[in-house]
Order: structure tokens, then sequence, then C-alpha cells
């Protein structure tokens, strides 16, 4: 199981509360646990946004409140394959008007559509990230020690724009594969940030 991981504490407030986009290459090394690619968090547990693989191989995209998830996505799809690189790209914006918009998620170029847990963000929901508390690149947050069993590249931090996976990577016109864009035209705001 690993144990490294990167943190970083903006020093006040971002860009935008209400709209971000997360972009990250994530090749899986382990199954079966839960492994967090990035996450927020107090050592509370709680007032905590991350992305995660599940102990069940699903994508988990959520915000925890308290103890009330304001938003809460997991896939149907299963992500076992440990011998490629999945592109993970979280698209958030709570001021769009339609309610399913709000929080995207792309696997690979295609936008993730059947969840086995759907609960959307509320119209101008303020997330926990891009603010002044510990952001966790490989683990789940200050408090939890879920780190991520992988190998991570290319990770965008966005704060205040939201970004489709097309800005990210593009589909390979001859093998039909869904490749990097290594210099992708993005601002990244007060907090953002690129590893």
């Amino acid at each position: 199981m690993a144990s490294t991981y990167l943190s970083r504490t903006p020093s006040g407030a971002g860009t935008s509360n209400k709209i971000f986009t997360l972009s990250v290459w994530v090749k899986r090394c382990g199954l079966g646990e839960s492994q967090s690619i990035m996450g927020t968090g107090d050592s509370s547990g709680y007032n905590t946004v991350f992305l995660e693989f599940n102990n069940a191989d699903r994508l988990r995209f959520a915000q925890l409140d308290s103890s009330a998830f304001p938003f809460e996505y997991q896939t149907n799809r299963l992500f076992r394959d440990t011998n490629a690189f999945y592109h993970i790209v979280c698209t958030v914006d709570s001021t769009n008007s339609t309610e399913a918009d709000r929080v995207k998620i792309y696997v690979n170029g295609v936008r993730e559509t059947s969840f086995n847990t759907t609960n959307h963000s509320p119209l101008n929901q303020v997330f926990k990230w891009n603010d002044a508390r510990v952001h966790s690149i490989g683990r789940h947050g200050e408090w939890d020690v879920r780190y991520q069993n992988g190998v991570m590249s290319h990770i965008h931090n966005i704060d205040g724009t939201a970004y489709d996976a097309s800005t990210f990577g593009s589909t390979d016109s001859t093998t039909g594969e869904w490749k990097i864009n290594p210099s992708p035209s993005v601002t990244y705001g007060t907090n953002g940030f690129f590893i």
C-alpha cells in the first residue's frame, strides 16, 4: 500500500468556490480498496471534497459536510485495468441552471452518465475546494490515510473555470485512443496549479 502524497494549503479564498476543474491521468496498481486520487478536509473528517476509487473499484466524486453529501457521484462502471492510464476530468459549476450539468465526470474523453449513486449539487453550492484548507494529491485529506496506490501524471487544478475533457486530451486519429494534450490552454485562477 502506498503512503506517498503531496499537499498544498492555499493562503486564502480562491477565484471561485462554485466553479473548478480537476484533470488527472491515473494508472492503478491495486484493486479492491479505497484509494484517493485527491481531496481536501480538516481533522474532523468532514468538510471535504474527494475524488477516489472506492473499495468496489468504482469512481466516486463527492463533498461531505458534517454528515451530509451536498453532491455525490459513484459510477456503475468498474475501473479494474491496471495496465493503462485513465484520464479523469471533473468539471464543476454550481451556477449552471441545468442540475445534471453542475458536475460532469469524464473518463478518457467520454462523459460518465451511468451512476450507482447520484446526488446533484444544489444551485450555487459553495464547494470545499480552492479555499484555505489542505489540498492533498494521492491522499483523501488531512484526516484520512486512504492513499492512491498507483501512478499519477499531468494533474491540473483549475480555480474559477469549468473546462471539458477536450481541453486536456483528444482522440488519436490513427489509433482511436484518447491521448494527452501536454500543453492545454487554461487559466488556473488564484489557487489553481499544475503538477
